[in-house]
């Protein structure tokens, strides 16, 4: 079996399934088993593939045909231009999110940033490692993200710091800038997407509630609690959702509400400032008997 009879014997079943981007995945795929760049299969494609090598990459397109996502197979994904640990525990990373990050950047220098919902950490470490924030911060609910999140803290050496937290719960303090990438996709849209993302995903990071919005109102209702005066909030949507986020942000109190649209012109993140009339209420006082 040469490097070509394999690429075409991958491609090919790959079309055979109706997999996306089946040639594209083929190619990934014999890339990730052999190291082999594009250079190299040109001038080595006759020449004869290791067994080992055979072998794996026959198992690898085999869970591809189960639609199994190629980020997951290979266990890493590119986010910001960084390279990030993936697996089952957390959402793969998209473009669309970069929108969001590109759109923060500018504001978290010097700044105490969070990210909620931080899933593999991509948001929070990219701000880390591309902007300047003196203090970068990410909560999630789920002990299994977090330990992929901290991994790639590990791996990518970015000086932040994750804990587990249903949103806001175990946050006790203020931050100049909040971001949140959460679920937003309605319960009954979640059968009908890809098979990759309803049957490998992680449901808790794609449930958005009934109507999607259910993380949005905890988020519009508890965000400025967490916020300094005049600090921001940065939150990714669905490209319907960008009328409905600005209401729940504009009847507890934000302002300076806009909505920017991702490169497809989709909408995808809402931004707005936070303008208390009082500063945070202080913590009530226990008394013990």
């Amino acid at each position: 079996m040469t490097y070509r009879e394999a690429y075409d014997w991958g491609k090919l079943r790959l079309t055979e399934m109706q997999i996306p981007d089946a040639e594209w995945d083929a190619w990934l795929l014999l890339e990730y088993v052999t190291g082999m760049k594009r250079a190299g299969y040109l001038l080595h494609r006759d020449d004869v593939v290791a067994q080992s090598h055979w072998e794996q990459f026959q198992s690898l397109i085999g869970q591809r045909e189960k639609r199994i996502p190629l980020q997951y197979l290979t266990g890493v994904t590119e986010f910001m231009g960084l390279s990030f640990m993936v697996n089952r525990d957390v959402l793969i990373p998209r473009q669309d999110t970069e929108t969001l990050v590109e759109l923060a950047l500018p504001e978290v220098d010097g700044k105490r940033v969070l990210d909620v919902c931080t899933g593999s950490g991509c948001i929070a470490i990219a701000l880390q490692k591309l902007g300047q924030p003196i203090v970068c911060h990410g909560v999630d609910l789920s002990p299994q993200a977090l330990a992929v999140a901290q991994e790639n803290c590990r791996r990518l050496d970015a000086e932040v710091t994750v804990w587990q937290s249903d949103l806001f719960a175990q946050v006790t303090e203020s931050y100049d800038v909040i971001l949140s990438n959460p679920p937003y996709i309605a319960s009954k849209v979640i059968p009908g997407l890809m098979p990759e993302v309803r049957e490998q995903e992680p449901l808790m990071a794609l449930d958005g509630g009934e109507d999607g919005c259910l993380f949005y109102r905890r988020l519009a209702a508890e965000a400025g609690q967490y916020l300094q005066e005049g600090g921001k909030l940065f939150l990714e949507i669905g490209y319907d959702q960008g009328e409905s986020v600005q209401a729940l942000l504009q009847d507890h109190g934000f302002e300076e509400i806009r909505i920017h649209q991702d490169l497809a012109g989709h909408d995808r993140v809402v931004c707005a400032v936070w303008h208390p009339e009082s500063k945070r209420p202080p913590k009530p006082i226990v008394y013990k008997e």
